[in-house]
């Protein structure tokens, strides 16, 4: 340690020499976000209060609007096209992919737009771009905890007023639902990653992107039955693989085990006319989630790939 009034040059003080020259920004991709915690924490924070500000009920806007959204569903599907499906708490089956399906489309246009809207932050300091896909992420997951708080206030509520049993979560159901949003969250964040610099590169991206997120609630299992893909009838039977290969519909599937199942009495799915069980969900529920993990985790890997190839040229495209 120096002493003080020692002339000796800084590097021979306080021994630098053999200490590398790296630019400010230079960082290790995603896990250098989540080693900075404390900023991410402030960015995270900043989002949610630019959302709310100068709005008289502030926060409560995060369980008002899903809560109406949900009345909405039980009454126009649940009670007016939910029975013709064969399907029991149609609604608890649909709001329960909406959960998923919310964070997903609202994870991957905020990500895909986040390079963009920080600019000024970007322009001013010194910090991991790959921060502001991720914090959009979690500011996403942050907005989907008033819906799971709505829907577990609902699944209880079918127990309580509904003619079905009592809603309870078994170990295996809340596994499922986790892993859903594991599925998403690990797909969501892949996708901001490697949008949000194609995005500055290309500004008509977004718009782009916004075009094929508004077919996802199509896609999946969630306005209608599983059994509906699953027979044959409507879609020819080879396209079931490539429809259940759908990360986001695995997911759904997977919420729908832990919340929707549990509250059914017997069957969930039944044939209205017969009588006959139908499948509510694709055989290998669990193995796929578990691969299509994998391979999430590998998609994840290659957009900080692109991401690191691509964000030496955002500066000056901002």
């Amino acid at each position: 340690m120096s002493q003080p009034g020692d002339t000796r040059p800084v590097e021979v003080r306080h021994d630098l020499a053999h200490v590398p020259l790296s630019p400010p920004s230079r960082t290790s991709g995603v896990l250098e976000v989540f080693r900075r915690r404390y900023l991410l924490r402030l960015m995270v924070r900043r989002e949610i209060r630019a959302r709310y500000a100068g709005t008289a009920f502030g926060l409560a806007w995060s369980y008002i609007n899903p809560f109406t959204r949900f009345l909405t569903f039980y009454f126009v599907f649940g009670l007016l096209l939910g029975r013709g499906m064969g399907l029991e708490n149609f609604a608890i089956h649909l709001f329960a992919g909406m959960v998923l399906v919310n964070y997903f489309t609202e994870s991957v246009t905020a990500g895909t737009r986040s390079l963009l809207a920080n600019k000024g932050v970007i322009a001013k300091m010194a910090m991991p771009r790959e921060m502001f896909p991720v914090a959009s992420m979690l500011v996403s997951l942050w907005h989907a905890v008033p819906q799971l708080i709505i829907l577990v206030a609902a699944c209880l509520a079918t127990g309580v007023f509904g003619d079905g049993p009592m809603w309870v979560p078994d170990a295996v159901g809340m596994g499922a639902a986790f892993l859903g949003f594991l599925l998403i969250m690990v797909y969501g964040t892949a996708a901001g990653l490697m949008f949000s610099c194609v995005n500055v590169i290309f500004r008509d991206f977004q718009r782009i992107v916004q075009t094929f997120i508004n077919i996802v609630p199509f896609t999946v299992p969630m306005m209608y039955p599983y059994h509906l893909i699953a027979d044959g009838e409507r879609i020819p039977a080879e396209y079931h693989d490539l429809y259940v290969a759908n990360p986001v519909a695995e997911a759904v599937m997977l919420i729908q085990r832990g919340f929707w199942y549990p509250t059914c009495e017997g069957r969930c799915a039944v044939d209205p006319a017969t009588g006959a069980e139908l499948p509510e969900f694709v055989s290998d529920l669990y193995t796929r989630g578990f691969v299509m993990l994998g391979i999430g985790l590998v998609l994840l890997a290659l957009s900080q790939f692109v991401f690191s190839r691509l964000e030496k040229t955002v500066p000056e495209r901002l």
